[in-house]
C-alpha cells in the first residue's frame, strides 16, 4: 500500500473507514444451508458451481429480482427445482453469524469517533433480513447496497456513489474488503485499501494508520 501521493506529498490522516460486509463482518456462505441437503460434499460443490453459481447470485446483487432468477434456473434444471427454490426460500440459513473479532474492530473504531460507512454487493431484499438481525449495522452512517442501486463492485460508479453521498474525501478514507479486485478498484479512486485476511491483521493495519491504539507486545486482537 502506497501512503503518499504521486507528487510526493504525504497523504492526510484518514478519518473514515468503509467496510465490505459479507466475509468481513458477517459469515455468509450458501454451504451453511446446502451441506445438510446433499449426500456428499462433491455434489454440493457441483451444484454451487454449475447451477446456483456465484455468477448467477451476483446478478441478484446487481438488482435482478429473485423470482426471475429462480424461474430461469428451474427452467434449465427442472430436476433441481426444490434445491434452487431453497436458495431464496431458506436464504436466512446461509447466515452463519457475525464475525465477532471483526465486529470488535468496528466497535473500537466507533468508540474512537471514526466515520464508518459500508459498501456491499448484496441483493436489496435479502439485505433487509441481515439488517434486522445484526444491530451493529446501525453503527454505519450509511450503507450502499448494490442490489438497491443496480450496480455492483468493482464498478467505480458504486464507489463514487458512496463517496458523493457520504461527503467522503477518498484521500482520507480506508476501504476494507475480502475481494482483491474490489480493493484494487478502491485504490484506483485514491483510497487506502486493505485486503481483509483476519481481524488481528486488520487491527494491526488500522493501528499503523493511526485509527486505533497501537498494538502492545503480545496483543493479537
Amino acid at each position: 500500500m502506497n501512503d503518499s501521493f504521486a507528487n510526493g506529498r504525504e497523504r492526510p490522516m484518514p478519518d473514515t473507514v468503509i467496510f465490505d460486509i459479507g466475509g468481513v463482518l458477517i459469515d455468509w456462505n450458501p454451504r451453511h444451508l446446502y451441506r445438510p441437503l446433499f449426500a456428499d460434499e462433491a455434489a454440493m460443490e457441483r451444484f454451487l458451481t454449475d447451477i446456483c453459481s456465484p455468477q448467477w447470485n451476483e446478478q441478484q446483487d446487481a438488482g435482478r429480482e429473485w423470482d426471475e432468477a429462480i424461474a430461469l434456473l428451474c427452467a434449465q434444471f427442472p430436476a433441481q427445482a426444490s434445491l434452487i427454490h431453497a436458495y431464496r426460500e431458506r436464504w436466512e440459513e446461509m447466515l452463519g453469524g457475525p464475525l465477532d473479532d471483526t465486529v470488535a474492530v468496528l466497535d473500537a473504531l466507533r468508540v474512537r469517533g471514526v466515520r464508518l460507512f459500508a459498501l456491499t454487493n448484496w441483493s436489496h431484499d435479502t439485505f433487509a433480513i441481515a439488517r434486522q438481525r445484526y444491530a451493529f449495522l446501525d453503527w454505519f452512517k450509511d450503507i450502499v447496497v448494490s442490489g438497491a442501486e443496480g450496480m455492483i463492485k468493482p464498478d467505480p460508479a458504486i464507489f463514487q456513489l458512496l463517496l458523493t453521498r457520504g461527503g467522503i474525501d477518498p484521500a482520507r478514507a480506508v476501504y476494507i474488503d475480502d475481494t482483491a479486485r474490489h480493493v484494487d478498484a478502491a485504490k484506483a479512486l485514491g483510497m487506502r485499501a486493505l485486503l481483509f485476511r483476519d481481524a488481528a491483521t486488520l487491527r494491526r493495519e488500522l493501528s499503523s494508520l493511526g485509527l486505533l491504539e497501537p498494538i502492545t507486545t503480545g496483543e493479537t486482537s
